[in-house]
């Protein structure tokens, strides 16, 4: 008769299960489905916003290019008046109605033109001799001609000052100042001068001081003979002075550019010939932004930008002009147009908040006592498993089905595991699943320091005590142990007596050198606190390699077991430091790399040059004495600097020189057997001396 099977886990947990009362978790979480209607209302919102903005923004669009067809439409009357204006001028000169030095005509003539036309700001004429003669506009209430002859009070400025009265002028001073101004100077004049008819051009300079401007100029030739140049100016306040009559937006500006980004006009209503621009330029930087954007084409062409400054947005347009390289950039704030849909949707957001509040809390009550508290006790238990604490991994039931097969599932597995938590490192485990290091095999080379600990004598010691050893041992690894894992280091393994560490792996940590040193000196000392002793009563006497250098560092096994490990030639030296302290009856040694990384750190001495087994090179081997900032001074003592100078004279054959060295150490360190040893080999040697082939490096012939 076939036996019953025993229930498995999954059958007691359900039946067990079956005792309390319990949901399925769909139906605990219908209870949100209220997040899906706020969803719905958000997206409706978003909807309705976007819909707006679209809106606004084409009313923006509308504005500006009202705003530019202003502006162009200005632009062009102030060419227009410009050119009309040396028009007609020009032709009085090119009939013979008015010479170019009847100066009682040419004051009537250029004063008429500088009241017809209110844009234009200058009306001059130069003579290639230098002379220069201009009507000028001190803004609308006074006018002023000004001359500059070389043959009347030459180096003098004839300036005549007449006050506007409505239908004419009236004359008020006259007076003379001392200039410098030369209009052969001047680029517009030298340029009209060469030119066969009129162009615009840039000017700075006048007679009164640097005035931004732009000049309609061209030569005058009677009867085929050049008389002079003749400009029309019109100064950039003019242009600002026009600009602040705009109304872009309630807080917007509008600039005009030329080709490279430089400010030509400004908003600005007091601007006149008399007084300077001193404009609002805030949101230059935009205009400019903006310009950029469009690169030396677009710039030319229309566009629209949307920029930001100090955290605000901005719809920035930029529109060419009729007069060549200009270009208008009209700048308004997005919350000029916007600002009525932020505030509606607003208020929308308000309601809807309040109104999800109170859905969430009835919510939040439901799910916090069906969902939220059963789970975040199931999650503290699985805490407890990543923690390796499995001991306090308990059962939680639950009226949700899932989450009692889910607590269930935790506290089989948490026994499962308990049985193998001893075989585990947990520190590495954790560390190698913070980094996302996959069970599979691979690795990388890296460099690190690794450690072997060995107990002296353990063979010996094992065949004396047979059993009774295995407390012994567990008590010197525990505390080996202890002191690795206190200094960051990584238990590889336990080879019987034997302790396989390494610092920088899994978990980089730059000064890995320094904190294997300090685990070693620790060890040392801790094991020798703890009074661990042998069969014989005597302190357990163990010994230490220690080696850095690149290694393979990971997952090394098969798919089926793996081991994190390291390997490598590095690692290999570190094995035959540990079994060279025999030789030298010395507990710590340390290979060169190691001794190199930490310089200044740690005192050490040179011990010798070896050949360990297996390898035909040489390799410098040094003793660990102990922390710097535990010496005193600072600096290595005297018997150390005395035995490494004993070396070099031991190296250089100068063996006499190294037993007198070396006999200083012994009587500053008695029994140092490094230095005995060295000693006896030095005496040696200068009994029996030595052939050209001799090397000062040691072979161990044995691991």
């Amino acid at each position: 008769m076939n036996a019953v099977p025993p229930p498995s886990a999954f059958e007691r947990l359900r039946l067990s299960s079956a005792k309390t009362l319990t949901v399925s978790i769909r139906l605990a979480v219908s209870a949100l489905v209220l997040t899906a209607i706020l969803l719905t209302a958000a997206a409706s919102s978003l909807l309705w916003w976007r819909t707006a903005e679209s809106i606004s923004r084409q009313l923006a669009s509308t504005i500006n290019e009202q705003i530019v067809a202003a502006v162009r439409k200005e632009v062009s009357a102030i060419v227009d008046e410009a050119r009309a204006a040396h028009t007609a001028i020009r032709t009085l000169f090119l009939q013979n109605v008015l010479d170019t030095r009847e100066a009682d005509k040419r004051e009537f003539v250029f004063l008429s033109q500088l009241q017809s036309q209110a844009t234009i700001s200058w009306v001059a004429f130069g003579w290639p001799d230098g002379s220069f003669f201009a009507a000028h506009k001190l803004g609308d209430g006074h006018l002023e001609m000004m001359e500059i002859s070389k043959t009347d009070r030459p180096g003098q400025r004839r300036i005549d000052e007449y006050q506007v009265i409505p239908g004419d002028i009236e004359f008020e001073t006259r007076r003379f100042e001392p200039t410098d101004f030369r209009v052969t100077d001047q680029s517009w004049f030298k340029t009209s001068m060469a030119a066969d008819g009129p162009q615009w051009s840039r000017v700075l300079d006048h007679p009164i001081g640097p005035r931004p401007s732009i000049a309609f100029a061209g030569p005058i030739d009677v009867y085929q003979e050049r008389q002079g140049v003749l400009a029309v100016i019109i100064e950039y306040t003019r242009l600002s002075r026009f600009l602040s009559q705009l109304e872009v937006g309630r807080t917007g500006t509008a600039f005009i550019l030329d080709g490279t980004g430089e400010l030509i006009a400004a908003p600005d209503k007091d601007a006149d010939e008399l007084h300077p621009a001193h404009s609002r330029i805030d949101m230059l930087p935009l205009a400019r932004m903006a310009m950029n954007e469009a690169g030396d084409e677009g710039r030319y062409a229309a566009s629209r930008h949307r920029l930001s400054l100090d955290n605000a947005a901005y719809e920035v347009a930029l529109a060419p002009l009729p007069f060549p390289g200009w270009s208008l950039v009209t700048v308004i704030p997005e919350a000029e147009f916007l600002g009525a849909v932020e505030t509606t949707l607003r208020r929308l957001i308000i309601g809807l908040a309040v109104g999800a509040l109170l859905a969430a809390l009835l919510s939040a009550m439901l799910a916090r006592s069906v969902i939220a508290a059963p789970l975040a006790r199931v999650v503290g238990e699985i805490r407890h498993v990543e923690s390796f604490a499995l001991d306090q991994v308990r059962r939680h039931p639950s009226r949700l089905a899932e989450i009692a097969s889910l607590s269930g599932a935790i506290a089989e597995m948490a026994a499962g595991l308990s049985a193998f938590r001893k075989f585990i490192p947990a520190d590495l485990v954790r560390s190698l699943l913070r980094q996302g290091v996959e069970a599979k095999p691979g690795g990388s080379i890296q460099e690190l320091t690794v450690m072997f600990i060995d107990v002296a004598g353990f063979t010996g010691l094992s065949e004396r005590m047979g059993d009774r050893v295995v407390p012994l041992l567990s008590r010197y690894l525990d505390v080996a142990s202890e002191v690795i894992v206190a200094h960051g280091g990584t238990i590889d393994k336990f080879i019987g007596d034997a302790v396989m560490a390494f610092w920088g792996a899994p978990t980089a940590q730059p000064q890995h050198a320094v904190l294997c040193c300090r685990a070693a000196l620790a060890c040392r000392q801790a094991i020798e606190a703890a009074g661990v002793s042998d069969d014989h009563g005597h302190p357990l006497q163990i010994r230490i390699g220690v080696n850095s250098g690149r290694m393979l560092v990971g997952n090394i096994g098969s798919e089926l077991r793996l081991n994190y490990t390291v390997i490598g030639d590095a690692v290999n030296v570190a094995s035959r430091l540990e079994g060279a302290n025999k030789h030298y009856e010395t507990q710590i040694l340390i290979g060169a790399e190691t001794k190199r990384l930490i310089e200044g750190a740690m005192v050490t001495r040179e011990i010798d040059r070896i050949a360990v087994y297996g390898k035909t090179e040489g390799l410098a081997v040094y003793e660990l004495i102990g922390s710097a900032q535990d010496i005193t001074g600072g600096s290595s003592p005297a018997w150390i600097v005395d035995y490494e100078e004993g070396l070099q004279e031991y190296r250089a054959r100068n063996f006499r020189g190294a037993i007198c060295c070396f006999e200083a150490v012994l009587r500053q360190r008695p029994h140092d057997k490094p230095t005995e040893l060295m000693l006896d080999r030095c005496r040696l040697l200068d009994q029996s001396g030595v052939d050209d082939g001799w090397s000062p490096v040691v072979a161990l012939q044995s691991k």
